[in-house]
């Protein structure tokens, strides 16, 4: 069976000793590849978007208009940071390093990988993260 055929639940039902072999870091590979792929589609179609000129005359129609073209920005923004996030992904496979928390060293888990495949803390390092930041906005 080739990787680029596993379903997610073949990966999930798969032995917790096999966790990251290759055929687990294939599927992966092949994830990020199709997600950064749509990405770069979705990335172009909107500066595409942007570059178009309507020529409006209403000053209603030129605020909405620039409205319009602000939050399209900040869309790719969060977008290209996506994209760069996934680069980072396929690098750290390429290093053998995915699925692997950054922080503890501990498995990341491939049911958190599946829903966030750019994730780079588990759960429990995760967590502590966002403890940590609510507590530094309290303070």
């Amino acid at each position: 069976m080739t990787s680029s055929r596993l379903t997610p639940e073949q990966l999930l039902a798969q032995p917790a000793d096999d966790y990251m072999n290759d055929v687990q870091q294939a599927f992966f590979r092949d994830l990020l590849e199709t997600e950064r792929d749509e990405l770069r589609q979705r990335i172009d179609l909107g500066f595409h978007a942007l570059r178009e000129f309507e020529s409006v005359s209403d000053d209603a129609d030129i605020a909405s208009r620039e409205e319009q073209r602000q939050w399209q920005l900040r869309l790719l923004e969060r977008e290209k940071r996506l994209l760069d996030k996934i680069d980072e992904a396929l690098e750290r496979l390429a290093r053998g390093e995915y699925g692997w928390c950054e922080e503890s060293g501990e498995p990341i888990g491939l049911r958190r990988l599946l829903l966030r495949p750019t994730a780079t803390l588990c759960i429990e390092a995760k967590q502590r993260q966002e403890q940590r930041e609510r507590h530094q906005r309290q303070a």
